[in-house]
């Protein structure tokens, strides 16, 4: 049985409305000096179960997790994409997609480990679910404390996922914490790629400005560095559910940052094309 302990207030609404992380916690090295905050792992919770979600979001949060939910596959992806969780906790039978698809789509672009909550005991789905690409597989009914060991261990095993920032395209350094583009100036007027800027600085540099949607398609592909990240995780990404197949919208915006980032727009070097497959940021 699902062992459920006291709402320490965590509420009763789902964090996937919120739209920032829970302040870190601050800790003291041994000389009395405040050390760097603690990173909060955010985990994503991923079950069509109203009372499964409430019981492991309450479980959860009471232990500091940040955590977001999604009560359907292709809710998963989308949010997946729109904040990427340190951690995935699974359940196999979602209403749209079988959570082996939805454990092959993440797999495309993230490296996020994925812990699979299924009630079927039979060892076909279990490897099914391994083989697609995840982590861990709990069966239904079990012990919370032993699915926390379990999330525990795998992000202690997760070693792998690339830092946020920074990242490079060309003179272009991307700071995805702090939300910055800068590029080093180019003597004898604007800079070469016709990119949007703020003027230039005192350390010869210049602010290069995207837009929400750009930033949003920028920030999923740098933070899969070498990965070919398909249109679709894309589109529900950015866009959210609905939009899986409006190829045009990534053309589009996608042109408009090789105009803003890329050296040569027309030969890109770093910002990617795929046909028929998606996009890649080559660093």
């Amino acid at each position: 049985m699902v062992s459920v302990v006291p709402d320490e207030g965590a509420g009763e609404h789902s964090s996937a409305a919120s739209s920032s992380r829970p302040a870190p916690k601050a800790t003291r090295s041994a000389a009395g000096l405040a050390a760097a905050p603690t990173p909060i792992p955010r985990v994503l919770i991923v079950d069509d179960e109203p009372a499964m979600l409430r019981a492991l979001r309450i479980n959860l949060r009471a232990r500091s997790y940040d955590v977001t939910s999604a009560p359907s596959g292709r809710a998963a992806l989308a949010e997946a994409a729109k904040r990427p969780p340190d951690a995935i906790i699974l359940d196999l039978g979602l209403p749209d997609v079988h959570g082996v698809e939805v454990i092959r789509e993440l797999r495309a672009w993230s490296r996020a480990p994925i812990i699979v909550l299924s009630g079927r005991t039979g060892s076909g789905d279990k490897i099914g679910a391994l083989e697609a690409g995840a982590d861990d597989y709990v069966t239904k009914p079990f012990s919370m404390e032993e699915l926390l060991a379990r999330l525990r261990a795998a992000l202690r095993r997760d070693g792998s996922a690339p830092p946020a920032s920074p990242a490079t395209i060309g003179r272009h350094k991307i700071d995805l914490i702090a939300h910055t583009v800068t590029t080093t100036t180019v003597t004898g007027g604007p800079g070469a790629d016709g990119a949007e800027s703020g003027g230039p600085a005192a350390d010869g540099t210049e602010a290069v400005r995207l837009t929400p949607t750009e930033w949003r398609l920028l920030e999923i592909l740098l933070r899969n560095p070498g990965r070919l990240v398909g249109s679709e995780p894309l589109l529900t990404g950015v866009w959210g559910p609905g939009f899986e197949h409006s190829t045009h919208y990534l053309r589009f915006h996608m042109a408009r940052l090789r105009r803003k980032l890329e050296e040569d727009p027309a030969r890109p070097r770093h910002l990617l094309t795929e046909p028929g497959m998606g996009y890649r940021y080559q660093p």
